[in-house]
């Protein structure tokens, strides 16, 4: 079993062996320890296994958080719905248990059974590897311990574990690959299962070089001089650095990020899992929010003034008398920016300014009379700007518009797991 850390771990224990077996060892090894069971109240008998689950705990003086689940499964898969409530209470119940870590108990057997669905379905470097040992608060101290050690372990001290049905129904293809695929395979290739076990080792050591060669500051310069496969991986570490689940994206996601990379002009976009977008915006990349809350109602604000001079630059100085208003960009609109040649389409002043496509039409601009005289924060028209010593008007608008600022993400590498 992997080390683990010398912080609170709260220890994901379902009833059966692997979990139990978990539970006992960080137990022994004197561990600081909060068990949690989510009853998902899908067969006829799971309070029995929670009464179970209680009574070890119980028996080890470890303190135990229970769910039983009472709202509806989400519709789709029954094995994935049942992950997605599962892994909220486990988030619910870290937090409450304060603590640092949730242990999950996946062995070597799963892992195996793991890499040959991913490579069943298609996979890449990352499929190969399996489950990490660690993904964010989430650790797997048994990737290395096959189940029949965990039942060693658990006869040598006389505990019987639940034994979950779940584990020999054929309609799940997990259960078709433990029951059908790996045996016929280990008949015609003894040890096999080890091999893909250690294959998924040496994938999980390249993919930390992936890992590596993908963290840094990200753009789309460098990200067309590096390797794909780590291209690949910098627009995952991108995304989930921005909330995105992990893992989320598809092959057909990050090949149409990888496209949105190449050359052309900003504000394009892909939509993401998670209400999420990504976007280039200059020579920046971004994932950020697929839908902006509703801006609040910008507001005039005029007065006389003696012009620059005030020295507020988040305002416009104009000529005196004008008529203004706020109003919004339409299709052909153009002004005669002040430091600029000749007149210039909205549209290109925005993309200039490295405003994202979907932020322009929700940008206040400052009409006099038909004549578009400002673009708060960007442009002011140069014939209806007040003169240098003249005086004028004041012009500020409230709230200020900004567009969501554009940034480098700065990725670590993620480190080699070497404590749990």
């Amino acid at each position: 079993m992997a080390e683990v850390s010398s912080e609170r771990i709260l220890v994901a224990v379902s009833g059966g062996p692997d979990s139990t077996a978990l539970l006992v060892a960080l137990h022994e090894a004197g561990h600081d320890l909060t068990a949690a069971h989510y009853d998902h109240a899908l067969r006829e008998g799971s309070d029995e296994v929670a009464r179970q689950v209680a009574a070890v705990c119980t028996s080890l003086g470890v303190r135990l958080i229970m769910e039983r689940r009472t709202e509806p499964v989400p519709k789709g898969s029954l094995q994935a719905a049942a992950r997605i409530l599962r892994y909220s209470f486990l988030d619910r119940a870290r937090v409450q248990a304060d603590a640092g870590v949730v242990a999950l108990a996946h062995t070597a057997d799963d892992q195996v059974e793991g890499v040959v669905l991913h490579m069943l379905r298609g996979c890449g470097l990352a499929g190969m590897r399996g489950m990490p040992v660690r993904r964010g608060h989430y650790v797997r101290p048994l990737l290395d311990v096959w189940k029949t050690e965990v039942r060693e372990f658990l006869e040598r001290r006389g505990i019987a574990a639940y034994e979950d049905p779940a584990n020999t129904e054929p309609r799940f293809a997990r259960v078709r690959v433990r029951t059908q695929i790996l045996p016929e395979l280990e008949r015609d290739r003894p040890g096999i299962g080890r091999r893909i076990h250690a294959a998924a080792r040496a994938a999980a050591r390249w993919q930390e070089v992936v890992e590596q060669a993908a963290s840094g500051p990200i753009t789309p310069d460098r990200l067309r001089t590096i390797p794909q496969p780590a291209a690949a991986e910098a627009l995952k570490l991108l995304y989930t650095a921005a909330g995105g689940a992990q893992p989320g994206l598809s092959r057909a996601h990050l090949d149409a990020m990888l496209s949105l990379a190449g050359p052309g002009r900003g504000g394009r976009g892909v939509d993401l899992p998670g209400g999420l977008r990504f976007r280039i915006v200059g020579g920046l990349m971004q994932v950020v929010p697929s839908r902006r809350p509703a801006p609040e109602a910008a507001r005039l604000e005029v007065r006389s003034c003696e012009g620059e001079a005030c020295g507020d630059r988040q305002a416009a100085h104009l000529r005196p008398g004008l008529r203004l208003h706020i109003g919004f960009r339409r299709p052909g609109l153009r002004m005669r920016p002040l430091g600029g040649r000749g007149t210039r389409k909205v549209q290109d002043i925005f993309v200039d300014a490295r405003v994202p496509r979907e932020e322009r039409d929700g940008w206040p601009l400052v009409f006099a009379g038909d004549r578009l005289a400002w673009i708060p924060g960007i442009a002011v028209d140069s014939d209806l700007v007040s003169g240098p010593g003249e005086g004028g008007i004041h012009v500020a608008i409230t709230p200020m518009p900004v567009a969501s600022a554009p940034r480098i993400v700065r990725l670590e590498t993620p480190k080699a797991l070497e404590e749990i």
